[in-house]
């Protein structure tokens, strides 16, 4: 079996989905912090906390796990920056709690939901994954001080692992099973969506002065099939040993800017909305945009469903099936 720790939040479930579609067999280990109970749809579930080592031990004695994806964890920005104490205890001591339940039993293959935010401000774009690892926040770089924890137990114990950095993640699932339901909810796509339905008063635009076409950021839109579909594919090659340990980024090596996402949702929606434009926020890079060739080569893997009217669309189709706040 495969453990999925943080397999009922927004990009586990629908891995979980991908996982069961490729004829493997999941099993779901959450919190339900910030995941879904509604979200398991009949996998195998555990409640537990990565940050508890009886939970761990536990799941990994009750299951015959061959193999980890690894999604728990947090992953606000600006709530890292004002609670890092809880970004360490989770995504840094979590995580090494998981790489020692697994070194205790025997389990050696590990895929790590990882994050651009460990690059930093970037030096060049698209972003390779030989790019220096600046990162400015503590969400960046607990996910940072993790894959390094990683490299030191393949060294030393064998681990054989794939830490994908992901850019934007975006959409919903197209059976409308799952989707992005935050709360908070930060993400631009469903922040504009939200505004469309009425839900929300405006969506803001934060700088309009950077050095991009529109004046605004530009990023890397991946659906989240896409990323589900390439857990799946490194799970596989890194499991057949047809892959050696390292960081891959996933992305679709093209951007949107805020301008073009904000009249995306207006096309696809049919609404128009209000936008309020205000001063950028610290840190906010021109530019996200991955350097794909990397997962091309080694995973046989590209982003078929990251275009951007098509994620909106899906997201969309999501929104509307669920109940308002």
């Amino acid at each position: 079996m495969i453990l999925v720790t943080g397999g009922a939040g927004y990009i586990g479930s629908h891995t979980v989905k991908a996982l069961k579609a490729s004829g493997l067999s999941p099993v779901i280990f959450d919190n339900f912090s910030t995941g879904h109970r509604s979200f398991i749809k009949g996998t195998p579930a555990f409640e537990g906390d990565v940050c508890n080592s009886s939970d761990l031990e536990q799941v990994f004695g009750e299951y015959s796990i061959d193999g980890v994806l690894h999604f728990a964890g947090k992953a606000l920005v600006a709530e890292s920056a004002e609670m890092p104490e809880s970004y360490y205890q989770t995504n840094l001591i979590g995580g090494l709690n998981l790489l020692g339940a697994m070194k205790k039993c025997g389990v050696r293959f590990l895929i790590f939901s990882s994050t651009c935010a460990t690059y930093g401000v970037p030096e060049r774009v698209p972003i390779p994954e030989d790019h220096p690892q600046n990162p400015i926040n503590p969400y960046g770089e607990t996910k940072l001080a993790f894959e390094r924890a990683m490299r030191w137990f393949h060294k030393a114990h064998g681990l054989e692992y794939l830490s994908l950095r992901y850019f934007n993640a975006a959409g919903a699932d197209a059976d409308g099973e799952f989707g992005e339901d935050h709360n908070p909810e930060t993400h631009l796509i469903p922040l504009a969506l939200q505004a469309a339905i009425g839900h929300r008063a405006e969506v803001q635009i934060f700088g309009t002065d950077y050095p991009t076409p529109d004046g605004t950021c530009i990023r890397d839109y991946i659906h989240v099939s896409d990323l589900a579909r390439a857990h799946v594919a490194g799970l596989q090659v890194l499991m057949e040993g047809r892959v050696q340990s390292q960081a891959l980024n996933l992305g679709t090596g093209g951007g949107y800017s805020v301008r073009e996402v904000i009249e995306s949702v207006r096309r696809i929606t049919g609404r128009d909305f209000a936008v309020r434009e205000t001063a950028r926020r610290p840190g906010d890079p021109p530019q996200l945009v991955a350097s794909v060739n990397r997962a091309k080569d080694l995973l046989g893997w590209t982003a078929v469903e990251s275009d951007l009217d098509k994620i909106v669309a899906s997201a969309w189709k999501w929104l509307q099936r669920t109940p308002s706040p």
